[in-house]
């Protein structure tokens, strides 16, 4: 199998918290970060879906908080696509210090909206196939 698509983030100062800790909330940004990072790789831009008249939405997210990141830690996001038969698709994610050692695992519950009817589409896996130059970045 693959290595996961992954982004490299430097920890600023403006992020923290008064613990000195990243903010648990810069962390969902991070996420969606590596995420548009994969989708941009994969030959998908904002204005692409919209053409198609579709939208990435996020039905949930868990974070696992593992070991504290500090101003100036450098890490590596990684985003791993995980499908189903059905409307949704998970999305796995490490935030990894250089040195390896975990700092959060997030994990994404996601669908594609058809912008017009804001419903779910029936099959993302198919939108994602259709749109993307490089499908194995989402393991398609």
């Amino acid at each position: 199998m693959p290595e996961p698509f992954s982004v490299r983030v430097t920890v600023r100062g403006y992020e923290t918290d008064t613990q000195g800790h990243l903010n648990q909330a810069v962390y969902l940004n991070y996420g969606e970060h590596a995420r548009w990072s994969l989708l941009h790789a994969a030959g998908i831009s904002q204005a692409r879906l919209v053409g198609r008249g579709v939208g990435p939405v996020a039905l949930e997210t868990t974070i696992r908080f593992r070991h504290e990141l500090l101003a100036g830690d450098e890490v590596d996001i990684t985003c791993a696509f995980e499908w189903t038969d059905g409307k949704t698709f998970r999305i796995r994610q490490e935030v990894r210090k250089l040195d390896g050692t975990l700092a959060a695992e997030v994990t994404a519950v996601g669908g594609l909206m058809d912008l017009e009817k804001r419903k779910l589409v029936t099959d993302p896996r198919e939108v994602f196939k259709e749109l993307a130059a490089e499908p194995a970045l989402f393991g398609l």
